[in-house]
């Protein structure tokens, strides 16, 4: 499969500015990936005009997937994109080969950039964790981005690491930074534009103040897929540095995130459902919402004004 607009395309050389969105996996009744309602979910996100879509990522359950389902995804997101937005495969494996086998199928459909984390389980050292981006992202020339999450890959990333890779690999355009460290972003920020000044870093989740105002281009959002309006709004007040009118809304953003983060992706697929998008259910280990804590979190999403009318219900 080959995405036709894939030779007509310019290549990204930065991490696109804005709200990147950041789809789930819908699954049915028996656990079987729903690919047709993922086809519309694509779709859904797209139309919400998000700088980017990062596909099968965390957030789509992608550790619990297996590789032909992970594949199969990937090409929906691409046919259905169609190249309306820039999309970026997450082809983070345990292995290092598995995650060449990825990037290659990416490249290959029609994928604009593919997205890294650190193997997972492994203590690698860092001579290893060196060789392991280098080996994924010299394995095709799509662009090339790493994501920093200490705590689920069990180490950070320096700032002298990046610069390091930055120096080996010229398909190396950003990093999507999820450590919640401040210092750690603004060092990396320094360190990486004094390189290549159109390096982008991305924060993870809804803290868009924070990464705008020290020079990052957006966030990844969770959210998106329930309350797409407020994080772009939060993101174009900040944009155009606004931040005291944008900070109630960071506030809000905020809380969100503090509501999904337990038990996450459950949370995230029941608020989509409340909002007449429904995805099934999460796939082991994680567990579905109760009965209690559905209610307990429509009652919280109420008192937010997520039911309000300013953002979208249903497809």
């Amino acid at each position: 499969m080959t995405d036709s607009n894939s030779k007509n395309k310019a290549p990204l050389r930065t991490v696109p500015k804005g709200v990147m969105h950041v789809p789930v996996t819908p699954f049915k009744n028996d656990l079987s990936v729903d690919y047709a309602t993922f086809e519309k979910l694509v779709d859904w996100h797209v139309r919400q005009n998000p700088s980017s879509l990062c596909v099968i990522l965390h957030i789509a359950e992608s550790v619990s997937l297996t590789l032909e389902e992970h594949k199969k995804l990937i090409e929906i997101s691409v046919k259905v994109t169609n190249g309306r937005v820039p999309l970026i495969a997450n082809v983070s494996m345990a292995g290092t080969d598995q995650a060449i086998d990825l990037a290659r199928h990416s490249e290959r459909v029609g994928a604009d950039a593919i997205i890294c984390i650190a193997p997972y389980y492994w203590p690698v050292p860092e001579e290893a964790l060196y060789d392991h981006f280098v080996r994924v992202a010299t394995a095709t020339p799509l662009p090339f981005m790493i994501y920093n999450s200490p705590i689920f890959q069990g180490v950070s990333l320096s700032p002298k690491f990046l610069v390091r890779l930055m120096h080996k690999l010229p398909n190396f355009i950003g990093e999507k930074e999820a450590s919640h460290n401040f210092e750690y972003f603004i060092e990396a920020r320094r360190a990486t534009q004094a390189v290549r000044p159109e390096f982008g870093l991305i924060l993870g989740v809804e803290y868009i103040i924070p990464s705008v105002s020290m020079g990052g281009v957006g966030s990844m959002s969770i959210s998106g897929g329930v309350a797409p309006n407020l994080m772009q709004r939060l993101y174009d007040l900040s944009a155009a540095g606004k931040f005291f009118e944008a900070a109630p809304l960071q506030d809000k953003a905020s809380e969100l995130w503090q509501l999904f983060k337990p038990e996450y992706p459950s949370p995230i697929k029941a608020a989509m459902e409340m909002m007449g998008r429904p995805v099934g259910p999460v796939r082991g280990p994680m567990r579905n919402l109760t009965n209690d804590q559905t209610a307990a979190l429509r009652k919280s999403l109420e008192a937010l004004g997520i039911f309000d009318g300013s953002e979208p219900r249903g497809w």
